[in-house]
């Protein structure tokens, strides 16, 4: 393969289904060389199957983090709008589109595919979306879509003659049959469902992540990180994240900054918290002591023994122990993300 002309070498957007994998067979079946790109960030990817889809689907994956862009492209407001919930989605497959043309000269690709379906996602897979992510992402004489090129004008790839047209396919709508037996015909031994998965087109998740995008000043990356762990809570401005079993504190431990305070209870089995430090929330003695309180409450044996427990409190190097009271009636301003938020958020960062 390393021996292949560069102009049978084509770029794959691959996020793990099974649309994605046909959509680079069908170049293989063409004698082509595809490299795939999966992009990761805290709403999607996982990078942690490559090693497998390298081996038992015979593909050639590299994991590209976009956290960072997506983040600022989030948080200072989309320009093509939302879907049901926070899913930014046209705005998202062209950051994907134009960061992979950039790949292009790295890797020797001429074009790049993807594994699109005409009117199967009812916000970027129609017409007319599929032409503004094109324009938008400077792809559009670049990028192929071959489960679905038939039922589009031919690209420059298929005018000259570089892809042959008549081995591409012209799939519409949101069934898998054809994909199921397509899957069959070029033999291949899983057939993963559809792939994406994205976090932000999930109301729980969606849930999560509102409070952070109204309540923050600046979010970044690693506040979506926390963001997915745990049980979360807001008074205010003033985040604190609880978990909910020993992976969960794991993780809590490892995304803790210098300047955010993390709670364990002394003498009782409990759960790890964090309470995210930012611009926007001063964790005053009284909060601090609120929290702990509320970190207590998890702990059902602490509970039980209706006496005050000792909290620590570390903040980077300093560590600091509170005597508190483990009722949680007593801490009714830590509540749970609403609804409700998701709905404020869209109508602010949304066009």
């Amino acid at each position: 393969m390393g021996l292949m002309n560069n102009n049978r070498r084509a770029l794959a957007l691959f996020s793990g289904g099974l649309d994605g994998m046909l959509a680079v067979k069908a170049l293989e079946k063409q004698v082509f060389f595809v490299n795939c790109l999966h992009f990761t960030s805290p709403f999607f990817g996982e990078p942690e199957k490559i090693k497998h889809w390298q081996e038992a689907c015979g593909l050639d994956v590299r994991a590209v983090d976009i956290g960072p862009e997506f983040v600022r492209m989030l948080a200072g407001g989309v320009r093509f709008g939302f879907g049901k919930h926070l899913n930014p989605c046209l705005d998202c497959k062209i950051l994907m589109l134009d960061t992979a043309r950039k790949f292009l000269s790295e890797l020797g690709a001429k074009f790049i595919i993807t594994g699109e379906v005409l009117g199967q996602r009812p916000m970027s897979q129609r017409r007319d979306a599929m032409d503004i992510v094109s324009r938008e992402a400077k792809v559009r004489n670049l990028l192929l879509r071959p489960l679905c090129a038939r039922r589009l004008k031919p690209t420059p790839m298929e005018e000259s003659g570089l892809v042959d047209r008549d081995l591409l396919f012209g799939i519409t709508g949101r069934g898998r049959k054809d994909q199921l037996g397509l899957a069959r015909e070029f033999g291949l031994a899983e057939t993963p469902n559809s792939g994406g998965g994205c976090k932000l087109s999930m109301p729980e998740s969606a849930r999560r992540y509102a409070p952070v995008l109204a309540r923050m000043p600046s979010p970044d990356v690693r506040d979506f990180f926390l963001a997915n762990v745990g049980r979360q809570f807001w008074a205010g401005n003033h985040w604190l994240c609880v978990g909910r079993d020993h992976a969960d504190n794991d993780r809590l431990e490892s995304l803790a900054g210098d300047e955010d305070l993390v709670f364990t209870l002394e003498n009782f089995p409990g759960p790890v918290a964090v309470g995210r430090a930012h611009p926007g929330a001063s964790w005053d003695p009284e909060t601090v002591r609120a929290a702990a309180a509320f970190t207590a409450t998890f702990s059902p044996r602490a509970r039980k023994g209706m006496r005050p427990v000792n909290v620590r409190v570390r903040r980077g190097a300093q560590v600091e122990v509170v005597s508190v009271s483990p009722a949680r009636e007593e801490r009714p301003e830590f509540q749970e993300p609403s609804g409700s938020e998701i709905a404020q958020v869209r109508e602010r960062l949304g066009y």
